[in-house]
């Protein structure tokens, strides 16, 4: 076998759309269509702050490895956080930024990082990221949400793994909805129940629109639901109508628009994304206020669909303890980080031990209060 090469893209339009599937599988965040529509429409570029730097490795000129790699000047849209690193490092002198992430920019959702044909071309392309860092004179290299078999590479490589928690859903092969419900204690069935009824006699009804059958102008009804949730909290959206009619052109079947209406007046939207066996609650928003609204059309609508589909888990997105009383329930995620100055990366080591001991009694302390019965 002859040694791998390794270049430096900064577009995803120097690589053949096939030849980058064969890589990153069905999750749909990784895809060629969703990565370029990211980067096409300028959500994810230079000017937002993420300049890609895509890692690609090759052998006998064939396509058989690839990392999504950006040179990032802030933190932002990442949900790993690590500002009070980058502060450590101003307040001692020493630039922190750029440094270089591996990452789908805006997407908290565990997958694989270290995308190869093979997956003993694990360990070689992991070494690769570290030796672009050290070129590049960044600060560190983080990867975020890898997938297990990541971990283990990138643990062995040198990386320092850092543990957080999100809350999913898991399909315990439920017939039926109301089979959810049964399994579920019998207050957080009482309050889900009592949650449908506010929004059933509101008026409310749901329509599940996937793909194709998703209309330009419901699109467009769901980015202003979206647009104001982050206005509602004084911040800018990450994502443009036009990141989003990309995906509804290059994906349809990844996405699944769920619209609660009131007659055929529109008032909320959620927009997920399926892949393979899992859907990943994505974004929402709504042009009203209403109790329960928000829990019904991103939470229990969704797991409807799973169990309607026979889909087998659904990720509820970061964060959120709220999310356990709908039957989510916590589970860890990774990242994991190299620091090229070697003092830091001893003091961040002793943080993250100290870290991962307190998210561990955290972990106990939640599952002691699991929305099933036992």
């Amino acid at each position: 076998m002859t040694d791998a090469s390794f270049t430096l893209i900064d577009s995803l339009a120097e690589i053949d759309p096939a030849a980058w599937q064969a890589l990153a599988g069905a999750q749909p965040m990784l895809s060629y269509a969703f990565l370029h529509a990211l980067h096409d429409s300028g959500c994810a570029s230079s000017a937002t702050g993420w300049a890609p730097r895509y890692l690609i490795m090759q052998r006998d000129g064939e396509l058989i490895g690839a990392m999504p790699l950006y040179l990032k000047n802030h933190s932002r849209g990442e949900y790993v956080f690590d500002q009070g690193w980058a502060q450590a490092f101003e307040r001692n002198g020493l630039p922190y930024y750029p440094k270089l992430l591996c990452a789908v920019p805006f997407t908290p959702v565990t997958g694989a990082r270290l995308l190869v044909r093979d997956g003993a071309d694990r360990p070689l392309l992991a070494q690769a990221a570290i030796q672009l860092a050290q070129q590049l004179q960044t600060s560190s290299l983080h990867i975020l949400f890898p997938d297990e078999p990541d971990r283990a590479a990138l643990s062995a490589a040198g990386f320092l793994l850092r543990e957080s928690v999100q809350f999913h859903w898991e399909n315990a092969g439920y017939a039926d909805f109301d089979a959810f419900l049964a399994s579920m204690k019998m207050e957080k069935r009482k309050k889900l129940r009592q949650d449908q009824r506010r929004v059933e006699q509101a008026g409310i009804r749901y329509e599940h629109l996937r793909g194709k059958v998703i209309s330009a102008d419901m699109l467009a009804f769901f980015y202003r639901c979206y647009v104001g949730t982050y206005r509602a909290h004084y911040a800018q959206p990450y994502l443009s109508l036009d990141f989003f009619e990309r995906l509804l052109r290059d994906l349809p079947d990844s996405l699944l628009l769920i619209i609660a209406l009131r007659g055929a007046q529109p008032v909320a939207a959620a927009l997920n994304l399926i892949g393979g066996d899992t859907m990943y609650g994505r974004y929402w928003g709504s042009e009203e206020y209403l109790s329960g609204l928000h829990f019904e059309t991103c939470y229990m609508q969704s797991i409807r669909y799973c169990i309607a589909h026979g889909l087998a888990r659904f990720e509820g997105g970061a964060q959120g303890e709220h999310k356990m009383s709908r039957g989510l329930v916590p589970t860890p995620t990774w990242s994991a980080h190299w620091i090229a100055d070697a003092r830091y990366a001893d003091a961040i080591a002793d943080f993250l031990s100290r870290e991962t001991a307190a998210i561990s009694d955290y972990l106990d302390e939640l599952a002691e209060h699991s929305p099933y019965r036992s």
